[in-house]
């Protein structure tokens, strides 16, 4: 057996699956955040391993235990810095991928290293202020004494395969979102982190050594796997980010695949021979998980939006289905701008959501849903515009908690033209960290399998939530798609820098 582990932003999930993909167990168990007005959204990294703890026992007592477990991967949410002192002890709690509060930070560093096309052209990357690097200078400039305390630098996946194996390692696709990492040479840039801590390797030397995404960090910990009840020589593989290893999880290991997440924020990716080529940052040119380079875009506002919306409407996520329904694309001229998060593509991390075009007729619960989700929608879908550089999508993987919605599948069919699917399972994150695993473990048996060859057995859709496109719907859902354009542009025009 093998598990895929998946640690997100609300809680770690777990999946527990055999060698011919069939799901033995699943566990999850959530995480607090800590939220402040200045933008701050952080968490403790034990957290994370007292979820990851409940999540495994979970899923392991759904079987009896007749195989046993012989490996373990782990994804985890991308970008989050967690630093440790001379003692491994974790100095203070992780700032997140959606942490806001060192935009200013994020300019600054930019600024020093000769702004962003300077900042491309040698390193293959934009820092966006989500990113790991501006929260280092955050940390520099806000808290010194925490700062000089720094001697390990870790993203959360790679804290929690140290919790189950005492070893610290990095791998590139999780790294290379880092925005201190060459995308296109795949080695550590201490260019950049000289700019924070002027030269002196401080940060550099906190840096894990990098590991492919075949190999494994090493064997469980004698007294975790006894806590777990798993094998002593079970082993873990690199892991990855929660992208990286969802892009596994629906099979998006070659050119031709869209992978697009609805959860918390949302993501829109399609595997690529070669690095993304976007000056701008909009389009992240990180690397994946097995091997190649995964174009991303990335916006931070999605299912929290729609959530928020039914419930302070006093609705619950199934009226969402009764609300699209009864109501036309475009939402009779209701227009919603998202932004409860700041937003991360475009780069505006000080912007604040709003609602355009209230009328007597509009507004009510379903087209005030309807709006939400149409403003969260065509965010994301104008990222996937920039990463297929205006090819037209014809199939799109979608996952994530909104994938879930009958009625959200048919409005992302009608508005792109492509067919919709859905993988059978839908805890992608963690099939595809089980999946490297398995890859790991057999590649560290000397009996090498490929991706290839494990997705093709792993992975499979549900033909029962399969959308096609309705024609005669996309002159509406481009009308509404312009006007959202319009007034993103009237309200936040174009940053030229």
């Amino acid at each position: 057996m093998y598990l895929g582990i998946d640690c997100g932003t609300q809680g770690t999930k777990a999946l527990l699956v055999d060698d011919e993909g069939k799901v033995l167990g699943r566990g999850y168990a959530r995480h607090a955040l800590i939220e402040r007005s200045s933008g701050a959204r952080e968490q403790e990294p034990q957290w994370w391993v007292n979820a990851m703890r409940t999540a495994i026992k979970e899923a392991m007592t759904a079987e009896p235990g007749t195989k046993p477990v012989l490996a373990l991967g782990v994804s985890g949410q991308q970008h989050g810095l967690v630093v440790l002192d001379e003692q491994f002890e974790v100095i203070r709690a992780a700032k997140l991928w959606n942490d806001t509060e060192t935009s200013l930070e994020n300019s600054e560093i930019v600024r020093r290293l000769g702004g962003r096309a300077e900042f491309f052209r040698r390193f293959g990357i934009v820092p966006l202020p989500g990113y790991t690097l501006s929260k280092l200078l955050w940390l520099a400039e806000k808290e010194p004494a925490n700062f000089a305390r720094i001697r390990h630098i870790l993203l959360p996946h790679e804290y929690l395969n140290f919790w189950l194996t005492g070893q610290i390692r990095a791998e590139f696709g999780d790294a290379s979102g880092t925005a201190f990492f060459d995308v296109r040479s795949r080695q550590w840039a201490r260019e950049v982190l000289d700019a924070i801590d002027d030269g002196s390797g401080q940060l550099f030397s906190a840096l894990p050594s990098l590991i492919g995404s075949t190999q494994i960090v090493g064997m469980l910990r004698p007294e975790v796997a006894a806590e777990l009840g798993l094998p002593a020589d079970c082993v873990v593989s690199s892991g990855g980010g929660d992208n990286m290893m969802g892009a596994i999880g629906t099979g998006n290991i070659h050119e031709g695949f869209v992978t697009l997440s609805l959860g918390t924020s949302s993501t829109v990716y399609s595997y690529s021979n070669q690095p993304a080529n976007d000056p701008t940052g909009n389009v992240a040119a990180f690397c994946s998980s097995s091997g190649g380079w995964l174009p991303l875009v990335c916006t931070m506002n999605a299912t929290n939006v729609v959530t928020a919306t039914v419930e302070l409407l006093g609705k619950t996520v199934q009226d969402i289905e009764s609300a699209l329904k009864a109501t036309p694309p475009g939402s009779n001229g209701l227009l919603f701008l998202p932004f409860l998060n700041g937003e991360r593509t475009p780069d505006l991390p000080n912007a604040r959501g709003s609602l355009h075009g209230i009328s007597a007729t509009n507004f009510t619960p379903a087209h005030l849903i309807r709006a939400a989700v149409e403003g969260v929608s065509f965010g994301i879908l104008s990222g996937l515009d920039l990463v297929l550089q205006g090819k037209a999508a014809k199939l799109i993987q979608v996952i994530g908690g909104g994938s879930r919605s009958d009625a959200w599948r048919q409005l992302l069919s009608d508005a792109t033209g492509a067919t919709i699917q859905v993988p059978s399972e839908v805890e992608s994150g963690c099939l595809g960290a089980a999946i490297q695993a398995m890859v790991a473990w057999s590649a560290d048996q000397g009996q090498p399998r490929t991706f290839s060859e494990v997705v093709d057995a792993m992975v499979h859709f549900d033909s029962a939530t399969t959308c096609s496109p309705r024609a005669e719907l996309r002159q509406a859902y481009n009308a509404a798609r312009q006007s959202y354009r319009e007034k993103l542009d009237a309200i936040y025009p174009t940053n030229s820098d």
